[in-house]
C-alpha cells in the first residue's frame, strides 16, 4: 500500500463585516488547509478543518497536535476516521482530503456541481436595523428569492419592526424566509416569541432553544406555527435515532464539518427520509475548499431544496476558487483553484 503524506497550513479567515448572531461576533475564525501527496502516484488531495469558535466541539491546539503527528508519520487511504470523534471538523477535512486523493485533486464527490448549479438561499446577518435591511435590498437585487435572515442578537422589538418592513416590501408570494435563532430564544419567551414571529409567514425557523432540552424543543415542534429545524442540536454526536423520534422536527439543518462529515451527514439524512423529515446542508463558515466538498456531496445527494452554501464571498483571505455566486445558485466554473498562498512546502 502506497504511503501518504500529509502536509498543512493553518490560516486565521479574516471576516469582511464582522459575523454577528445571537451566539457572539466573530471577526476571524482559525482553519487549517490539508493536502494529501500519494508518494508513488504524486497524486494530491485537498481537505479544510475549520472552527467556528464557541460552537465546534474541537479543540484547536490538539488539532494542531494531531495534524503534526500525522505530518511526521504518515498515513493509509484505509485511515480509521473513527478515531478522529473528538474533533469532527477535523475528520471531515480528512475525509474530503482522502476522497480528493481518491478521484482528483478538489473532486472530492463526482458529481455533476459543474453542470448543474445548486440553488442557496441569501444569507442576511445580524446588524442594525438600517444595515440588515441594506442586506435584504443587495441580496434582492442579486436574484435571491430565498433569504435567511439571524434573529434573536437585537432587541425583539427592533427584529419584528425589521422584519415587519420587510414583508411591507417583498411578499411571501414572492420571497420565502428562513430564520436562524442560534438557540437565542428561552423556555419561558420561545413559544411567545414563534407566534410573534409567525405573522410574517415564516418558511422554518432554525434551532430556536439551545440544544439538549429534547422534551422542551418536542412541545415546541408540536405547538410552534413555525416549522422547526435542527441545528445545533446535531454537533457531539448525539443518539440520532433518539433525538429524531424524542423531537420529530420539521428540518434538519446539515453542517458536516460541525457533525463529523459525510458519512455522518449521511447517516442523519438516512434517518430522517425514513421518517419523513426534509433537510438542506449549509456550510459552517468554510472557506472554499470545505465549501466545494460541501457543495459537491449536496450536487450528488439530490436534494432539490435550497442549500446555505454562499458563503465564499464572506473572507477578505479565501482561496482564490472556481466557486462563483450567480443568481441565486452556487456553480463551478472553468477558473482554476489557486493556492499560491498556502505554502504547505
Amino acid at each position: 500500500m502506497n504511503s501518504i503524506q500529509l502536509d498543512f497550513v493553518f490560516r486565521e479567515m479574516n471576516f469582511r463585516v464582522p459575523a454577528r448572531t445571537s451566539r457572539d461576533t466573530l471577526f476571524t475564525k482559525p482553519s487549517w488547509f490539508i493536502r494529501l501527496t500519494d508518494s508513488a502516484t504524486l497524486q494530491t488531495g485537498y481537505g479544510e478543518c475549520s472552527l467556528i469558535p464557541t460552537l465546534s466541539i474541537d479543540d484547536p491546539v490538539r488539532i494542531t497536535s494531531e495534524l503534526q503527528s500525522l505530518k511526521s508519520s504518515g498515513l493509509s487511504e484505509e485511515v480509521d476516521l473513527s478515531y478522529f470523534s473528538f474533533a469532527p471538523a477535523l475528520r471531515f477535512a480528512l475525509e474530503s482530503a482522502i476522497n480528493s486523493l481518491k478521484n482528483q485533486p478538489f473532486t472530492v464527490f463526482p458529481s455533476s456541481f459543474d453542470k448543474n448549479p445548486i440553488p442557496i438561499n441569501g444569507l442576511i446577518w445580524m446588524d442594525h436595523a438600517e444595515g440588515m435591511l441594506q442586506q435584504i435590498e443587495d441580496r434582492v437585487a442579486e436574484g435571491f428569492s430565498i433569504l435567511k435572515m439571524k434573529v434573536g442578537a437585537l432587541d425583539h422589538e427592533e427584529e419584528l419592526e425589521i422584519l415587519r418592513a420587510f414583508r411591507s416590501r417583498y411578499p411571501s408570494s414572492q420571497f420565502e424566509l428562513r430564520v436562524d435563532a442560534n438557540g437565542a430564544f428561552t423556555k419561558e419567551n420561545a413559544l411567545d416569541r414563534l407566534n410573534e414571529l409567525s405573522q410574517f409567514d415564516i418558511h422554518s425557523i432554525e434551532q430556536p432553544i439551545k440544544p439538549r432540552q429534547w422534551e422542551l424543543m418536542k412541545d415546541l415542534v408540536a405547538n410552534s406555527p413555525i416549522p422547526i429545524a435542527l441545528d445545533e442540536e446535531l454537533i457531539g454526536y448525539p443518539d440520532k435515532e433518539l433525538v429524531l423520534d424524542t423531537i420529530m422536527p420539521d428540518y434538519l439543518i446539515i453542517k458536516p464539518s460541525l457533525i463529523g462529515g459525510f458519512r455522518e451527514a449521511e447517516e442523519w439524512t438516512k434517518l430522517a427520509s425514513e421518517r419523513g423529515i426534509n433537510w438542506w446542508a449549509t456550510s459552517a463558515l468554510e472557506a472554499n475548499i470545505g465549501l466545494n466538498a460541501i457543495a459537491q456531496w449536496c450536487a450528488q445527494s439530490g436534494n432539490p431544496l435550497p442549500q446555505g452554501l454562499g458563503t465564499g464571498r464572506l473572507f477578505t483571505n479565501n482561496i482564490p476558487s472556481p466557486l462563483l455566486v450567480k443568481d441565486a445558485h452556487i456553480q463551478a466554473t472553468n477558473t482554476p483553484w489557486d493556492l499560491s498562498s498556502l505554502d504547505f512546502d
